[in-house]
């Protein structure tokens, strides 16, 4: 059993890391709905966001949990996975025991108490800031994909060298503090739960793992102590690493059984069985109680925005005064399906999935742009890139219902903001320099050139109407310190209308040709 359950982990475990990985941007639109479709917490949020048979992948698990036990925290979770490797290679390193402790009852069931509150008020903070899989895949996306980039771009300069290109190098638009803090953070913190006490953070402090453990007191198949065959050795409690085996009393608390096997793989006298749980000679299960709590502080760096390659179009173009007027950004601009910034802030859990799958990597962590319960959830950042006219990846990705699935056209469509025009920092009438960056690259041209009188020269003029919001222009505006285009927020997204097509002018055939 101990096998299978750990070809299993692995399976979901590598799955969801190659995901965060992908530098194809192909993967993530493709296969991301298998792994993810049983994660708990994105699951349960989809299925309140769209309420179709994608988001029962929560009702399954809580299935599972009652026929088996916590099968879920043994070998879907991702974070469970990793809290099991990291225990591993300590007891490689190091030989530890674990010995039997009573459950921090208080403290787990107040995690879970406190994210079921705040979700109730329409809060999702506390599910953000403890659902194991979106701190996986915080750490993944925020720590180990930019060190990837930087090892597949180290790689592609190399065979460049050796005009070898099937390895191509991929823009690097910088680390984003407040997610990398926060990630780094938390895989301090899990690391030296699992290191010490084994899986104290799934049966302490998250609340997924508290619910299933209050499901799994009444499972139907659990590991039963024989009363014939145990010899009383205690060597299943010492590698418990739930810490719930009383090898002394023979009793096993289910609710903090995470089904790793190992005590299996150390019983020598065949003493534990894995069988239906309501045999005539089935112990009884304890619920011990502690007063202890636990708490944990999350502490968060001021936001950072990282510098980003300019674009060509830019280089050529001379900034050299200093604009006064600062834009004004009332709300951040939420990732396109998302309907509303209060509906992506109300179901997505920041697990960053949306951010490693962005092929221009203009969806970055929040730091306090939607306030402080939606620290972490990504945000459209301008500053940094923009948003590709006809991508869809993000929509395709999301596991919580956050973001809801778009195609190409009715994406184009929606207008996230509109771009903002603040005629005193643009270069044109600062500088008296020629320009046109933001007309360029907006993709609807919503954004023309046109003859200004005044300086002669032709400058920016926005059509709001089919405006998408993009950010194109932002990104490519050169001025400094602030922009002089930049795109307004929509709190709840509208509906742009499509670009006028200009006829072509056909050519008269009976002309010939000037060349």
């Amino acid at each position: 059993m101990k096998k299978i359950r750990v070809i299993i982990s692995l399976v979901f475990f590598l799955s969801i890391i190659i995901l965060y990985l992908d530098l194809s941007f192909s993967l993530q639109q493709e296969y991301s709905v298998y792994p993810l479709f049983l994660q708990f917490i994105p699951s349960f949020l989809k299925f309140i966001s769209i309420g179709t048979i994608a988001g029962i992948g929560f009702i399954i698990v809580m299935l599972l949990t009652f026929l088996f036990g916590r099968a879920y925290c043994s070998s879907i979770c991702p974070l469970g996975t990793f809290q099991d490797i990291a225990t591993y290679l300590r007891m490689k390193k190091k030989r530890i025991k674990f010995l039997y402790r009573e459950e921090h009852k208080k403290t787990r069931y107040g995690f879970l108490a406190a994210a079921v509150i705040l979700f109730i008020f329409g809060i999702s903070f506390g599910l953000n800031i403890l659902d194991p899989y979106s701190n996986f895949g915080r750490i993944i996306s925020n720590l180990l994909r930019p060190a990837t980039i930087g090892i597949n771009n180290s790689i592609a300069f190399a065979l460049e060298s050796i005009n070898i290109y099937s390895i191509y190098p991929l823009e690097f638009k910088g680390i984003n503090i407040a997610g990398f803090i926060f990630s780094f953070l938390f895989l301090g913190l899990i690391l030296w739960m699992s290191i010490k006490h084994g899986r104290l953070y799934c049966n302490s402090v998250c609340p997924v793992g508290t619910l299933l453990g209050f499901i799994s007191k009444y499972s139907l198949f659990t590991i039963k102590i024989s009363d014939i065959n145990c010899s009383g050795c205690g060597a299943c409690g010492k590698v418990c690493k739930s810490s719930c085996i009383d090898t002394e009393d023979e009793i096993i608390d289910y609710s903090r059984c995470v089904l790793c096997f190992n005590c299996f793989t150390v019983c020598p006298s065949s003493g534990l069985e894995y069988k239906f749980r309501y045999s005539r000679d089935m112990k009884t299960v304890i619920e011990p109680v502690n007063i202890n709590k636990r708490n944990f502080l999350i502490q968060s760096a001021v936001w950072f925005t990282g510098g980003s390659l300019a674009l060509k179009a830019q280089e050529k173009i001379l900034v050299y005064k200093e604009n006064k007027i600062p834009e004004t950004r009332e709300y951040a601009v939420s990732p396109p399906g998302s309907l509303s910034i209060e509906n992506f802030t109300d179901h997505c859990t920041a697990c960053h999935l949306c951010v490693a799958a962005c092929p221009t990597q203009v969806l970055q962590p929040s730091f306090l742009e939607y306030g402080l319960l939606g620290i972490l959830q990504p945000r459209m950042d301008y500053i940094k890139s923009f948003c590709n006219y006809d991508c869809t990846a993000c929509t395709d990705v999301c596991p919580s219902g956050a973001i809801l699935p778009q195609n190409g056209e009715t994406k184009k469509l929606i207008q996230l903001g509109k771009a903002s025009f603040i005629k005193d920092n643009c270069i044109v009438y600062s500088q008296g320099t020629d320009c046109g960056a933001c007309a360029e690259h907006c993709p609807t041209k919503a954004v023309r050139m046109v003859l200004d009188p005044q300086v002669n020269k032709n400058a920016p003029l926005i059509d709001e109407e089919i405006c998408v919001g993009c950010g194109a222009c932002e990104f490519a505006c050169p001025t400094i310190p602030y922009k002089a285009i930049y795109v307004k927020s929509n709190p709840v997204h509208l509906a742009a209308k499509l670009p006028k097509q200009e006829a072509l002018e056909q050519p008269d055939p009976e002309e010939e040709f000037p060349f």
